[in-house]
């Protein structure tokens, strides 16, 4: 799928792709965040992604100018959740808005993990 932005000049038409990258490297920047979970963790086997496989770990829904973003991610142990939470989705709407000027009124976050320094 593609999100599509159309102005005076014609339609700018940006993929699923893209903008999950820009959403990842914003993901990766947060305070708290270890590390993304690919979307398929139902099943008890947990896999943290490496950066160049971030965007296997969002999910993206257009809908004409809005976009809505499911993110998976795993967590520093010792952090507050919510609070992490809404900073990143924060960071990923500013973003995101940003770099594609396509609207995020929904941000959905899942935490598939927490990560100890053990």
């Amino acid at each position: 799928m593609t999100a599509t932005k159309r102005t005076e000049f014609g339609s700018i038409t940006i993929s699923d792709n893209a903008i999950a990258t820009i959403s990842g490297l914003s993901v990766m920047e947060t305070y708290g965040i270890v590390g993304m979970a690919a979307k398929n963790a139902a099943d008890g086997f947990l896999e943290m992604l490496k950066s160049d496989n971030l965007t296997k770990g969002i999910k993206v829904n257009s809908e004409g100018d809005d976009l809505s973003l499911d993110i998976y991610i795993i967590t520093q142990y010792g952090v507050n959740i919510s609070v992490v939470a809404e900073n990143l989705k924060e960071k990923v709407r500013f973003n995101v808005e940003k770099y594609t000027g396509l609207k995020v009124p929904e941000i959905n976050l899942v935490v598939q993990g927490i990560r100890t320094n053990k």
